[in-house]
Order: C-alpha cells, then structure tokens, then sequence
C-alpha cells in the first residue's frame, strides 16, 4: 500500500487561483456559437467545433480573422465588419448569462477561507459589464480582473500575458507561477496557462474534440467536480 500511494505524482501546493470567465464561470460561449451560425448561414456554412477550438479564449480581432480566413468568407466579410454585425447580435445576449454549474460554491469557498483569486479573461471591459451585470456580487470577490484590453495583455491566448499580469496584480505579487492553478476551458487558454508556468484545470465543453485534453494537468467535466484538498487548497465542508 506504502509503495502504490508513494508511486502517485504529487501535485504542486497552490496559493492562488486564477479563472478564465467565458465558458469557465460564465455560460456565454453559446451566445458566441449561436451568432457565429447565423452569420455564416447567409453563405450557406455550417459553424463547427473544429473552428470553435481554434478561436475560444482569444482576443476578439484574433479569433475574427481565424473566423473568415478559416470558413473561406474573408473576401465578402473582413474580420472587422464582422466583429461589428457580431457585436450588435450579442449585446441583447450578454446581460441574460448564467453561472456555470459550480462556479459560485467554488468562488465562495475559496474566498470565504482566504484563498487569493482573480479572472483573467479575453473579454473586453464593455463586454465584460454587459456578461457580469447580474453577478456583480460574486465577481466583487475576486482580488482583481485583468481584461482582454488591459494594457499589459499585449497578446491574447495561447500567450500567457494575461494570467502573467493577473499574477503580478496580487496583494504579495508577483506570485511565483508554480503556486498558481488557472481554471480554463479553451484550448487556447489551457495553452496560455502552461505558457505562463501554471498549474491547469481543464473544464471543456463536452462537444470540444478530446485530443485537447492532453495538456492540462487535470480535466474535469464540471466544477463541481473539482477537489480542493487535491491542490492543497482548503477542503469543501460537505
């Protein structure tokens, strides 16, 4: 028994915990799935989850140019024309998120036991109002949010600006990145967090090809399956 249990790898001890937003805490990249379907409708495409790996997690412009070049559409719509028609879609969409499944206990827990977090996230602060305005209270928990278009963010996902910044933003940052765990749930976000020298919980969508789950640390279908004591972090009570 001594032997099996010194065989298992030990994971690293966790400080503080950073959360990507879309997808992760909040359930809003259907908002960007049903758009994006509508929009290629009109050129007699299909939206798939191929392209959708491609372009979760990243900054808007990037994942717009990866949007026409990869549908064949860059002739008749640029990148920008269409983050435009995008974004009028999306604006009646976004006050209406909802929490992912999980996410309020876990922010909860490790806020009320005094465990620093923080989100780090794509989104830009326009969009980020309009996706948390009914959830105002539970991101007011978080020490900080470091946004798609914060000045320091110079390159989106899979570049690990963002969560970098996030970690040097803490009260006794910067935080030495092995002490970091990043919750995420794009590909490109996953990515990022390794790139940054972080810990990574995987939490994707179901439909996202599984040849993606390959380098986060851990993959869990929900945070409500996520373990604390695993990271070190204080144990939920019940």
């Amino acid at each position: 028994m001594a032997d099996s249990i010194s065989s298992i790898p030990t994971k690293p001890t966790i400080t503080h915990v950073l959360f990507d937003m879309d997808g992760l805490l909040l359930d809003t990249e259907k908002f960007y799935t049903e758009v994006q379907e509508q929009i290629l409708a009109r050129y007699n495409k299909t939206f798939d989850w191929s392209l959708k790996a491609k372009m979760m997690g990243r900054k808007a412009i990037e994942a717009a140019r990866i949007f026409v070049e990869e549908t064949g559409i860059s002739d008749s719509l640029s990148a920008e024309d269409f983050l435009v028609e995008r974004e009028a879609m999306l604006q009646s969409l976004f006050p209406t998120s909802e929490l992912m499944p999980g996410a309020s206990r876990l922010i909860k827990h490790l806020h009320a036991h005094g465990v620093p977090i923080c989100v780090a996230t794509g989104s830009h602060k326009r969009h980020f109002m309009l996706k948390t305005q009914r959830h105002g209270e539970l991101f007011a928990l978080m020490h900080h949010i470091v946004l798609g278009d914060d000045p320091e963010v110079k390159q989106g996902k899979p570049s690990p600006d963002g969560f970098l910044a996030a970690a040097r933003r803490f009260e006794d940052g910067p935080v030495d990145p092995k002490k970091c765990l990043v919750f995420e749930d794009a590909p490109s976000g996953v990515q990022a967090g390794k790139n940054a020298g972080m810990s990574v919980v995987m939490v994707p969508d179901p439909r996202l090809d599984s040849s993606f789950h390959g380098v986060a640390d851990q993959v869990l279908e929900s945070l409500m399956n996520f373990n604390p004591a695993e990271w070190g972090l204080p144990p939920f009570e019940c």
